[in-house]
């Protein structure tokens, strides 16, 4: 029914690849997501040798994003993120602390970080000491670590 279709990469795609590299994915995918968006070329000659000159420019720009999430990942791997949360006294608490509320305390120190990118192995329902993983580039990961308190 469906058809792939075979795509050259203009920017990097989470999960996908990154600019420059050839790909096959479903024909909606390409024609409703990576097309309108410019993420995505149909691979002709054309496409090549407007990416062979955009090479060095492609490469500079991930070259920077990767610095930059380097520094990023720093700062928080050196971070002791405090969470006040409203809490019984045996120390549940009343919710759990969520990878919203994760990226809301670290967009506070100055930290932007989409919750999609924080990932807790299992919830967060007592008071404490916690280790969480953040996702900072497609391949750079830092631990960041939580102190739950009582409010």
């Amino acid at each position: 029914m469906a058809k792939n279709v075979q795509l050259i990469l203009l920017e990097d795609v989470e999960n996908l690849g990154l600019a420059g590299e050839e790909v096959v994915v479903a024909a909606g995918y390409a024609r409703n997501y990576l097309l309108p968006r410019g993420l995505a070329a149909n691979a002709t000659p054309a496409v090549l040798r407007l990416l062979a000159a955009r090479k060095e420019k492609i490469e500079a720009k991930r070259a920077e994003a990767r610095a930059a999430a380097n520094a990023v990942a720093a700062k928080i791997a050196e971070l002791n993120l405090v969470i006040p949360m409203q809490a019984a006294a045996d120390s549940q608490l009343f919710g759990s602390v969520t990878p919203r509320i994760i990226a809301e305390k670290l967009a506070a120190e100055n930290i932007a970080i989409e919750h999609t990118k924080i990932f807790i192995d299992t919830p967060i329902k007592t008071l404490g000491d916690f280790t969480v993983e953040v996702k900072v580039y497609h391949d750079i990961k830092a631990t960041l670590k939580l102190n739950v308190v009582n409010i």
